[in-house]
């Protein structure tokens, strides 16, 4: 429980609200040390396109689902705006898109989750442009002739401006905002130069995202070309001779596509995966031990946190208390297979830990592919994030209300295991994706510690 003593004084200044939100978030905490600057304020409305019509909440849509790329648009949930892949999105149609034109959003927007996590954002990149986004995502859409676009941002994804967002919600038992609820919100500005600084910084961010994208569809566009891959069967019904039953009678695993997936990645180049990585393995389960003070704790990713732009960990765990703890860190030579899910959610989607959390400690539920090099790594995040490689691994799945893949049935699969030469070409490629992604992080991370200084420094003076 969280307990908090706030001076009277705060209740008149919020409209008298009773609700906890504002006093326990550090909105008001945030309001008090902005006032103290003597640098201009600006409510976020003022810098917005067309004023209040630039926070946009687009409405409740029917949302129509297809799975042909001619006929729809790759569709952003509040979760998938924090993804550092949109590639694998689920479509919508584009009719339904038409019928509601505040759906689509553009790059250089800042995005804010509006309804159950409260204030989660993100800056549209170019990748992001024109996709579809959820009704449950807020669109700021800065003028760019008022304000710098990435500096908007930066603001509000930091520390003074996240507290002050989520200060807004209303509502006890889903909670949400709406345009009006951070229309009034004050935005400082900084000056020209901290400003600028901040906005290149966080379009540098965007840009090497855009191109760690590219990297990676690259990569998997070379090994589906290697494999002679031409796409999955358009039948779904399945047939399997008897002999193919002995082992496996759930349909999934005899699926047309996930078959062809099989044939794909055992090619002639092909060996068994086991038998050419240090180990495949799942951290045993135990108790999450939690602690504040990192001192005695390491940061603690879960299965979903490892796929974010900049995944830090909600919460950490004890150093001497949680068990087979070395199980749990990640290195530079894991390839991390979600373990479990829904079929078409993360389960068997294919991630590779950023040096940001080299050593931090992620969730049991993330089979570890421990490959022998971190170059061996790279190379089969490639195969295994392609389409044959993807449907392959969701293949092994067992379970029907929850699907779950078994670490010796991974072990046990055929991959493609190219000559020397095409091993390395494919590992650079996806090193360069990784190190884009990490310089992204940083360089997002230090545009939010240039305005928070900025800030700081200004109040104290």
């Amino acid at each position: 429980m969280k307990v908090k003593t706030i001076p009277s004084s705060w209740l008149d200044r919020d409209g008298r609200r009773l609700d906890c939100n504002p006093y326990m978030s550090g909105a008001l905490e945030a309001k008090v040390l902005l006032e103290r600057l003597s640098t201009k304020k600006v409510p976020l409305q003022d810098v917005c396109l067309d004023g209040r019509k630039g926070l946009v909440n687009a409405g409740r849509i029917k949302r129509q689902w297809v799975t042909d790329k001619k006929y729809g648009l790759r569709f952003l949930s509040s979760t998938d705006i924090l993804k550092s892949d949109v590639s694998d999105l689920q479509l919508i149609s584009k009719l339904a898109a038409r019928a509601n034109p505040k759906l689509q959003i553009k790059s250089e927007w800042t995005l804010i989750t509006r309804a159950g996590t409260i204030g989660r954002m993100a800056y549209a990149r170019p990748d992001m442009d024109g996709l579809a986004c959820s009704e449950d995502v807020l669109r700021v859409i800065p003028d760019a002739e008022k304000i710098p676009p990435g500096y908007l941002y930066a603001y509000l994804s930091s520390k003074f401006g996240v507290p002050i967002v989520v200060g807004g919600t209303y509502g006890a038992i889903i909670q949400h905002i709406e345009p009006e609820h951070i229309a009034g919100l004050p935005v400082p500005r900084l000056g020209q130069k901290v400003e600028a600084t901040a906005h290149e910084l966080i379009d540098e961010a965007a840009k090497l995202r855009d191109e760690a994208a590219a990297a990676q569809r690259e990569a998997i566009t070379r090994v589906e070309g290697l494999l002679g891959w031409t796409g999955i069967p358009s039948t779904t019904i399945t047939q399997a001779a008897s002999s193919a039953l002995q082992r496996r009678l759930d349909a999934f695993h005899h699926n047309p596509r996930v078959a062809r997936a099989r044939e794909a990645l055992a090619c002639r180049a092909a060996v068994r995966l086991g038998d050419n990585v240090e180990s495949v393995f799942e951290p045993n389960r135990g108790p999450r031990l939690k602690v504040d003070d990192l001192a005695f704790g390491i940061p603690f990713l879960s299965s979903s946190e490892v796929f974010r732009l900049d995944p830090v960990g909600e919460y950490s765990i004890s150093k001497r208390r949680t068990p087979h703890l070395d199980k749990l860190l990640v290195s530079e030579r894991d390839l991390l297979l979600p373990r479990s899910g829904q079929l078409g959610g993360i389960i068997g989607r294919a991630v590779l830990p950023l040096p940001t959390f080299y050593g931090h400690a992620a969730s049991e539920h993330l089979v570890r592919v421990r490959c022998k090099s971190k170059e061996d790594a790279f190379f089969l995040w490639s195969v295994f994030a392609s389409e044959p490689g993807y449907l392959a691994t969701i293949g092994t799945a067992f379970g029907s209300s929850i699907p779950s893949l078994d670490c010796e049935l991974i072990a046990d699969m055929k991959v493609p295991w190219f000559d020397d030469a095409k091993r390395l070409e494919l590992s650079k490629l996806v090193a360069g994706s990784v190190e884009a992604r990490t310089r992204a992080v940083h360089a997002e991370r230090k545009a939010v510690r240039i305005v928070e200084d900025a800030i700081e420094k200004g109040a104290t003076n």
